[in-house]
């Protein structure tokens, strides 16, 4: 029986590493031994401490300044600019120690806007938003990114007028973004919502436009927004279907009564039992897997959803109840052949910045933009690594976000197609050669595996192959391998058949000559080896 119990025993290293692979992009080996010692309440306590960015916004690398709230103008183009900002918010999603990042990436994923849409700075104000929200109000980002100047240009709002209306973010938002369709019962009619309630909700939303990032400012969040022009808004009352319990929202006409329209209408949505499980549904498949059995639904959605309904859509209460759960550490069962742990493919996201978080990657610091933002992030790591593995950060392909996390049977193997493989499997090669494999040029940092096996703390000892190797596997795989796998690692990939003596041999030799053409060379093989390995794929 699947079980929401909180687990209250200290983690161990295991289960700290999956806790930290699933909650962040950093988990080093050092964190994973600070986390191994915590209960799961003492490190949600430390992974609910949401981060504030360590640098303010993005510079323009022409301009060596900063833009968006400056007021210094930018030289680059605003393709260029958007692709700034992505640069800038994947090193904050790098250096985050929180759950920040992750919750900021799942609402992107929940409330859809793409970056290409809009200018930069409204992108920048997309994602500022998200992350006032990241371990926030569920209802109340709802009726706040209505306002978001990215999503009003994105999904047409912007459009949407009393005499003309855009019944497209109207539509989105029930289907995508909150309640979902449910199964089709007649024509218009989707169980959870019919055809005229997306026409009623899209009268409640007209007139609701982009506003001027300088005099439009929420005074809740500080964040610019979009306007209400009371002109164009359909004033008659609106009236929904039984979905919605025949409610009527009376039309206004005042910017205050317009608001309330809004309001009212997502108190009406949120109301509703099946909103409450769409969002569980959805958490569950970006924290835990992608398989929702009957029993999953029984014993671990509907609690869920029923501490979201009870704290009124704060999220806060629902993650500690699914990620302190005995569930989630797959300890309420012996079942394996459903396996939690390791039981996800990592998104291009996780994979790179995992890898470039553990191997202790040196990245050219912000305050080099050129390097930083457009030679490492842009080029290296966007355009070769990112969009070639079939994911292009905050630009997903359609409104319903990335394939993996919501298209059904696949979920996450949507990362894994003959097109984007390719993409993956280069990323230690890039990484080690410090090249652009795929697109030439440097990449602009590069993985010295020597220097990171001889510094302090990530190898207990160096100079013996076989704790070398093991160490790796423990701390770079979401499982413990057999014996067998051990040994292949070991003594096929690593030491080529040849004595263990003999690694400690041209170890100790690299100390003390500091030549380490001897030892790179295994090194790096091996190391393309386990990120090439199908486990390491997984988390």
């Amino acid at each position: 029986m699947a079980s929401l119990q909180a687990h209250t025993a200290a983690l161990g290293s295991h289960l700290a590493a999956h806790l930290l692979r699933r909650t962040t992009f950093r988990p080093t080996r050092a964190r994973i031994e600070q986390f191994a010692t915590l209960t799961p309440q003492q490190a949600l306590d430390a992974l609910l401490l949401i981060q504030t960015p360590t640098v303010s916004e993005p510079t323009d690398p022409l301009t060596g300044q900063p833009w968006i709230n400056s007021g210094i103008d930018p030289m680059s183009g605003n393709q260029q600019l958007r692709n700034y900002v992505k640069s800038w918010w994947l090193n904050e999603a790098l250096l985050d120690e929180s759950m920040g990042s992750k919750m900021q990436f799942f609402l992107h994923n929940c409330y859809t806007a793409a970056a290409v849409t809009g200018g930069a700075a409204e992108f920048f104000d997309y994602l500022a938003l998200l992350r006032y929200y990241a371990i926030g109000n569920f209802k109340v980002l709802a009726g706040k990114v209505t306002f978001d100047n990215l999503m009003l240009r994105y999904l047409d709002n912007t459009e949407n007028n009393k005499n003309s209306p855009n019944q497209n973010y109207a539509r989105e938002l029930l289907e995508l973004f909150t309640i979902g369709k449910g199964p089709q019962i007649g024509a218009g009619n989707y169980t959870n919502y019919t055809e005229d309630d997306i026409i009623a909700a899209a009268r409640v939303l007209t007139g609701i436009k982009t506003g001027n990032r300088a005099t439009n400012i929420d005074p809740i969040t500080g964040i610019p927004n979009g306007r209400i022009v009371v002109g164009q808004h359909d004033t008659g009352n609106k009236t929904f279907s039984a979905a919605f319990q025949n409610t009527v929202i009376e039309g206004g006409n005042t910017i205050a009564e317009i608001a309330q329209e809004l309001y009212a209408f997502v108190d009406m949505v949120f109301v509703q039992s099946e909103t409450a499980r769409f969002i569980c549904r959805r958490l569950y498949r970006y924290f835990v897997s992608k398989n929702i059995s009957d029993e999953i639904a029984a014993d671990i959605i509907e609690p869920l959803a029923a501490t979201l309904r009870d704290n009124d859509y704060e999220l806060v209460p629902v993650l500690r109840q699914l990620l302190e759960s005995q569930h989630f550490y797959d300890l309420d069962d012996s079942d394996n052949s459903d396996e939690i742990i390791g039981g996800l493919i990592k998104s291009p996201l996780e994979l790179a910045l995992g890898s470039l978080t553990y191997f202790q990657v040196e990245i050219p610091l912000p305050t080099q933009p050129q390097a930083h933002y457009q030679i490492f992030y842009a080029r290296g790591m966007i355009q070769t690594m990112f969009v070639l593995a079939g994911f292009d950060p905050f630009a997903p392909p359609d409104v319903a976000g990335y394939p993996a996390y919501y298209q059904t049977p696949d979920y996450n193997r949507a990362w894994f197609n003959g097109s984007t493989i390719i993409a993956r499997y280069k990323l230690p090669e890039m990484l080690l050669s410090g090249m652009r494999v795929l697109a030439g040029g440097p990449l602009g940092a590069q993985l010295h595996i020597v220097d990171f096996i001889q510094a302090a703390g990530n190898i207990s000892n160096s100079a013996d192959a076989q704790t070398l190797v093991n160490e790796l596997l423990l701390y770079l795989l979401p499982n413990p391998p057999d014996a067998n796998r051990r040994d292949y690692f070991l003594n096929t990939i690593f030491l080529d058949g040849l004595p263990a003596e003999d690694w400690t041999y041209e170890w100790q030799n690299f100390v003390a000559t500091g030549n380490d053409e001897e030892v790179r060379l295994p090194l790096e093989k091996l190391i393309k080896a386990i990120m090439y390995s199908p486990e390491y794929q997984l988390f």
